[in-house]
């Protein structure tokens, strides 16, 4: 049979891993002189759709698909686990998956796949790179996925055979798991030689996807640069000549979650091949960076710097650094272009956080090492790449750039300290440098390492540890889903379950203006204790329960999941409450914990929290009116981000350059409140996804729908979209969530908060109805106070200083007010900037009227004490300001008096303290008897040489000031 295959792979005759006359291979040797990535790229994706039946799926965006567990897409398998777990809607065109094709955009950088420190360094790694694949669901499996591989690499690609070494899976006696020795019988036939067929472990040729999940053996196929030679011993060493090129997957196992091992009934194969790493053989290059798919840019890089050209050195030969700047401004350049075209802009967390690093890594190799002027990162995206990228990375790349300068000054300032001590550069200043100046860790460790210093990686390791402690345990009362695992899916599969009917979700109606919901009486047909589907569940334990049919909705589409509770048969008295609703595989997952006993075949009456149910339905309708309103508003570059409905609020993330306007958010508001006041029907309507997509006006987002989809258009009917019969604006969307039936019955919308979570990624959260308007109310009350507050400061000055701090702190206090109650953020963004105007008001009240008092006590005091070398003396006031002040100006009136006051709070015991010395005071620092005296207090202080202040607390102010004097005079022997 294997014969059989081959010969149907390699049409022409021919000794096996050799050339037909149709090979792209030249006739003087490998590799061919003309293969470029793009031809290298199609030929990949041609050989399996049109010689073996594979379809071509896109690649997906960089930013996962509802996978939290990644920051960004790093492998080609991330669009398909739902297909590996067996999750995928049966109604989606993913779910017909059999055999795949694809060329994947993927990002490691963060997380556990992380390349980043090791870019720029060797000729290989990237932070970006395209993962060429092709993927079996349940279709061919090792012998097909062997051969196909290795025609194309001989054949088609024209490698020579005896370039190429084999490992394949030894086994591990201690996990139990066998020799892959199927596999090694393959490659045998196929033709490779034993010598080059190479057994090893776990770690090199096991894979996992996970903790638990689907796993199984791999075998990968490596190059010998140089050739000619037994390069066997060099195979997974680690050596930059023996590189391997493509890896075949063999999914046969399930990991369960005691980390025992299943077989799945159903076996996978996923494969893949670094674009860069294949590009590079085929060119015949040691380096990636060699390739066509980096020359032009490098060459670029080198036409807006003014370094020499890019020479590939490496290590101690690459001199100052500037190859390896090439190298990473290359690889990053490319990664932020990518990412930010796919709606990943840097920012401050998550993989917002993780481009944001490399966009000032790649910052400072361009200006620091290849002397490129500012604006020169920007300028090597692609021209046709959208305007809105060059604008972020020449904001981010200016916004850093003082940044980058402070922080080499910080770095020379310390290495140049009498107190360094040489090697061990402190961990304090790096962590700094961090916190305060926004280096990467990994940046800050390069620019110590390019002077041969190293930090003190210890106490970094116990600063990092302190900033980043967190509660890791889950939260008092949490308990954590069930989700059945693929093997149990496959069992209900197998078993003939059908998928549970959730058509009643949407089978509601009005009449006499209320909501009227189906009844529901359903069977149970499966139960899922966490480990296995069983057949019955005891009083007290928690399962998942699959029913027949129905009414109750599960979280998908960002809308929160049904609440309520079920009834068995002859036990009505007997309330189950679903505690959370999940759609798996087709399958709606019931999570109860059992009030009683249950099993399989007993029936069922589901109750449905009706309340809570029209909640989410007006915040869901609400949402798809906010959506339409933004783009109306803002412009249709607003794209959505990603959206959450719940009973209470909604969520909406969506793409916008900056914060939106006082006057934009009012037009949303006016825009939503007419569609709302229209009344206007909701129209919904099951269609093909292929019709569906040519509605005009459609908005999607990036997800995998089903087939057919459901259409939700507001005003005008889902046939007229269809006939395009209307040139109406309106909402329309792909949904499959629950919506009112008329726009009416939202009654209000508010938007009651707006943010930039990330550069180009604002968020709103809005409420509706009762609580849209008490929100309003709350505003106005709101409105009204900063009035009667703004009519108060602006009318006669205050007489004293009381009156004045009281004041300020009726503006602190009606400030926070504003910024957390709940009030239209129209509205919250013109009283903040109103409370703004008049607490730099009430501030300058406040300063001018505590140095008028200062001035007063300083008199008193020179006229008490006249000018001698050490005043300490008290003085009655309850602001530190006063006391600082009333320094000062002593210290004006007697620049050569050591200066302390202390201003003693007879309520609390509380001592304030204040303390000035002469510019040439050589024996005592001002921090230093601050410091010394509010110890002495029980307290403490800071400051400069000069100046400094602090608090402590006594009973006896006397004896205070008695210390404090006699300290100051055992120092300088006045």
């Amino acid at each position: 049979m294997l014969r059989l295959f081959l010969r149907r792979l390699r049409p022409l005759s021919g000794p096996l891993g050799r050339l037909s006359a149709r090979s792209a291979r030249s006739s003087s040797g490998f590799p061919a002189p003309e293969m470029p990535a793009a031809w290298v790229r199609s030929n990949f994706l041609d050989y399996f759709q049109e010689k073996h039946g594979h379809r071509l799926v896109p690649s997906s965006p960089v930013r996962p698909r509802g996978d939290p567990s990644l920051l960004f897409v790093n492998a080609g398998m991330n669009q398909f686990k739902p297909v590996f777990l067996g999750t995928a809607d049966p109604r989606s065109e993913m779910a017909s998956y059999r055999r795949v094709v694809n060329s994947q955009k993927c990002v490691r950088a963060g997380g556990k796949h992380n390349d980043l420190e090791d870019v720029g360094r060797d000729l290989y790694h990237h932070t970006f790179f395209e993962m060429l694949g092709n993927w079996s669901f349940g279709d061919y499996f090792k012998e097909e996925a062997c051969c196909m591989a290795w025609s194309l690499l001989t054949e088609h690609y024209g490698i020579p055979a005896d370039r190429l070494y084999v490992s394949y899976f030894g086994g591990d006696a201690a996990a139990g798991l066998p020799p892959d020795d199927e596999t090694r019988h393959i490659w045998l036939e196929i033709g490779v030689p034993p010598g080059r067929l190479l057994a090893f472990g776990l770690k090199e040729n096991f894979w996992e996807m996970g903790d638990s999940g689907p796993c199984g053996p791999c075998t990968e196929i490596h190059y010998d640069h140089v050739g000619g030679r037994d390069a066997a011993s060099l195979v997974n060493a680690d050596s930059p000549d023996v590189v391997e090129i493509w890896n075949l997957v063999f999914m046969q196992y399930n990991r369960e979650g005691d980390q025992s091992l299943r077989l799945l009934p159903r076996s996978s194969v996923d494969t893949g091949m670094g674009l860069e790493r294949l590009v590079s053989v085929l060119q015949g290059k040691r380096s990636n960076y060699d390739t066509d798919l980096f020359t032009p840019l490098l060459h670029a890089i080198h036409q807006v710097s003014k370094a020499g050209p890019y020479g590939g050195r490496t290590g101690a030969a690459d001199r100052d650094n500037v190859d390896m700047a090439y190298r990473v401004v290359a690889d990053h350049v490319r990664t932020l272009s990518v990412c930010i075209a796919d709606g990943v802009h840097p920012g401050m967390s998550g993989a917002e956080l993780v481009l944001r690093r490399i966009l000032r890594r790649a910052v400072r190799f361009c200006v620091e090492v290849l002397q490129a002027p500012q604006g020169a990162l920007a300028s090597l995206v692609p021209t046709v790449t959208h305007i809105l990228i060059t604008d972020v990375i020449n904001e981010n790349e200016a916004h850093f750039l003082s940044s980058l300068q402070q922080g080499s000054r910080l770095i020379l300032r310390t290495l140049n300290r009498k107190d360094y001590k040489h090697g061990d550069f402190p961990a304090a200043v790096a962590w700094s440098l961090h916190r305060d100046l926004g280096f990467p860790l990994d940046l800050v460790d390069l620019m110590l390492e390019e002077r041969g210093v190293q930090v003190d990686r210890p106490e970094l390791d116990r600063l990092i540890a302190q900033n980043q402690k967190v509660k890791s345990d889950p939260q008092p009362g949490f308990q954590s889903a069930l989700t059945l695992d693929v093997l149990s899916l496959a069992e209900l599969q197998r078993l003939g379950v059908p998928h549970t009917d959730d058509s009643l979700k949407y089978q509601y109606r009005l009449e006499q203006g209320r909501y009227v919901f189906p009844a529901c009486s359903a069977t149970v047909v499966a139960l899922y204790d966490g480990q296995a589907l069983v057949s019955e569940v005891s009083e007290g334990q928690r399962c998942d329960v699959i029913l027949d049919q129905t009414c109750f909705y599960s979280e998908q589409g960002g809308q929160s999941h049904d609440l309520g509770y079920f009834t068995r048969d002859a036990l009505q008295d007997v309330l189950f409450p679903v505690e959370a609703v999940v759609l798996a595989g087709g399958y709606v997952l019931h999570q109860v914990t059992a009030t009683d006993s249950l099993k399989t075949g007993d029936q069922v009456h589901l109750h449905l929290d009706q309340v809570h149910r029209l909640s989410c339905m007006v915040n869901h309708t609400a949402t798809h009116l906010l959506n339409f309103a933004l783009r109306k508003v803002v412009g249709p570059s607003v794209q959505q981000r990603g959206s959450h409905v719940s009973a209470d609020r909604l969520r909406f993330d969506f793409s916008v350059k900056s914060s939106l306007s006082v006057s934009q958010l009012q037009q949303v508001d006016s825009c939503v409140s007419d569609i709302i006041s229209a009344n206007q029907i909701i129209h919904s309507e099951e269609v093909p996804l292929q019709t569906a997509r040519s509605i005009r006006g459609l908005r999607t987002v990036d997800e995998v729908y089903p087939d057919p989809v459901r259409v939700v258009s507001v005003a005008v009917a889902v046939s007229d979209l269809l006939d395009d019969q209307t040139n109406r604006q309106t909402s329309v969307e792909l949904c499959c969530g629950t919506h009112v039936l008329q726009t009416g019955d939202i009654e209000d919308l508010l938007i009651v908060s707006e943010r930039q979570m990330v550069k180009g990624i604002s968020r709103i959260l809005a409420v509706t109805g009762r609580d849209a308007a008490l929100a309003r109310e709350q505003g106005q009350v709101l409105a009204q106070d900063v009035d009667s507050l703004t009519a108060r400061i602006s009318g006669s000055a205050p007489s004293s200083l009381d009156s004045a701090q009281r004041l300020a702190k009726e503006v602190g206090v009606l400030s926070d007010a504003v910024d957390n109650t709940a009030i239209p953020q129209w509205q919250r963004r013109e009283l903040q900037s109103r409370l703004r105007s008049l607490q730099r008001t009430s501030n300058t009240a406040v300063r001018k009227l505590e140095t008028r008092e200062a001035a007063v006590r300083a008199q008193t005091l020179l006229e008490k004490n006249g000018r001698k070398d050490v005043q300490v003396d008290a003085v009655e006031t309850d602001s530190l300001s006063v006391v600082m002040k009333t320094v000062n100006q002593l210290s004006a009136a007697a620049p050569h008096s050591l200066v302390m006051l202390l201003a003693h709070q007879r309520h609390s015991g509380k001592v304030l303290c204040a303390c000035q010395v002469p510019k040439d005071s050589l024996s005592l620092s001002a921090s230093d008897w601050a410091v010394a005296v509010c110890r002495h207090l029980g307290g403490s202080a800071g400051g400069s040489a000069l100046v400094a202040k602090g608090t402590g607390s006594s009973s006896d102010i006397t004896e205070a000031l008695r210390w404090a004097e006699e300290f100051a005079r055992q120092k300088t022997r006045r």
